[in-house]
């Protein structure tokens, strides 16, 4: 049951590492119409501008949610591998709870924002606001679930050091 669950979830993240890639090559594929419509054909194209920052929004709100494992992400860790095992212990659950509340405390006003963007459209693609922003909803959600699954790991015993990266290795 567990070597299912791992196929699933190697599953998972690679379609994810896909849709991100998808969305990165649409930006630059947009960019590039953009820049031959612009300079070379002499079109006006502000669609393009909005597509683009549309993506780019998506993009590091999915990427870190979906994409990233937790190794990945930039840290200021250097009080942190200074302390010894069971401060490092402390450090994290502290992180991972403050993570969790700051999180969860925003997301009925983060909920309430997105929501009442359904009256507005955006400029140049006339897309509802409330679609554009919704995936900091769901950047909210999977990161109040990430950490709190980090807190039941550390309590359970996980090894941190796991998740020290060494850039050579990768």
């Amino acid at each position: 049951m567990k070597r299912l669950g791992r196929k699933l979830g190697n599953g998972l993240g690679i379609g994810a590492e896909v849709v991100a890639a998808g969305m990165l090559a649409a930006i630059f594929l947009t960019f590039l119409y953009q820049i031959t419509a612009r300079y070379i054909l002499g079109w006006s194209v502000g669609w393009t501008i909005e597509l683009n920052l549309t993506l780019w929004l998506w993009l590091v709100l999915f990427s870190c949610a979906f994409v990233l494992r937790e190794r990945d992400h930039v840290k200021f860790d250097l009080f942190f591998h200074a302390a010894s095992p069971g401060r490092k212990k402390v450090f994290a659950i502290l992180a991972a709870v403050a993570i969790v509340i700051a999180f969860a405390a925003s997301l009925p006003a983060s909920w309430d924002y997105v929501t009442f963007y359904k009256i507005k459209k955006s400029a140049t693609l006339r897309w509802p606001l409330n679609y554009v922003y919704s995936i900091y909803i769901a950047f909210l959600v999977v990161m109040i679930a990430r950490y709190g699954w980090r807190i039941v790991q550390i309590l359970r015993g996980y090894d941190l050091s796991k998740d020290d990266r060494d850039i050579l290795q990768d």
